[in-house]
């Protein structure tokens, strides 16, 4: 109900509320430990923070992760709401209460299944992708918007893709190009196995750089956990 929305955001700003002064102790404690409450869209969480999270935990036994995996944008918007402290992204949110900063790269690769026509050619051109099914993820996630961002400045319009199917995976994406169901646009850490192993083909598209950055977003005016600056620090240099 229209009641209950207006509840609903005066709960949230109590639960933040209450979250800042627990962060405000700890800071002033200088206590290293406790609940770390991070999110990340699918290609961070998936691919890099698992391994990193891993020994995170060994260096820090007292704490006590939860790790949220959804796309760029919903992690910003928990970010704001006070639910994470911390998001990894590939994609920015025009929103003036958070605050990104760039601490890796990734690449986003044309792929196709290794017996696809055009797995042996050196390079195609954007315009050809018409000619083909294309597999994309859904609006909202980073890959996505990182795509429709490089292509627009391009003069070339997604919505003229011949589009088969919007999967809210990379891994449905992954399965369905090896499939034969189409074609697609994908990070290079999403497929690398299958890159190695000669089930994917990448050739590269003419004159399109898809490297983008990967963000740590954080809203500004909210206090940061000890134990979450010890992340951020830990997280830097193991990339």
């Amino acid at each position: 109900t229209e009641g209950g929305k207006i509840l609903q955001d005066f709960a949230l700003r109590i639960i933040a509320l209450r979250h800042d002064a627990r962060n405000a102790i700890q800071n002033f404690a200088g206590a290293a430990r406790g609940p770390l409450r991070i999110g990340a869209s699918s290609i961070p969480g998936d691919y890099l923070l698992p391994s990193v999270l891993g020994k995170f935990i060994k260096t820090y036994p007292e704490t006590d992760v939860t790790l949220k995996i959804e796309d760029s944008e919903i992690i910003a918007q928990m970010v704001l709401a006070g639910e994470i402290e911390l998001g990894i992204v590939g994609a920015k949110m025009d929103e003036s209460h958070l605050g990104y900063e760039a601490f890796g790269y990734d690449e986003l690769i044309l792929v196709l299944p290794s017996g696809h026509a055009w797995a042996t050619r050196d390079s195609v051109a954007v315009t050809e992708l018409k000619t083909q099914p294309f597999l994309q993820r859904e609006k909202g996630s980073g890959t996505r918007q990182t795509l429709e961002n490089r292509l627009t400045s391009m003069k070339f319009d997604l919505n003229d893709l011949n589009t088969a199917a919007e999967l809210g995976s990379n891994e449905g994406i992954r399965e369905a190009v090896k499939a034969g169901i189409g074609i697609s646009i994908l990070s290079k850490l999403a497929v690398k196995s299958d890159l190695d192993a000669g089930r994917l083909v990448q050739v590269p598209l003419e004159n399109v750089n898809l490297e983008r950055k990967l963000f740590l977003v954080r809203h500004k005016k909210r206090y940061q956990t000890p134990i979450c600056s010890e992340f951020q620090k830990f997280l830097r240099k193991s990339l």
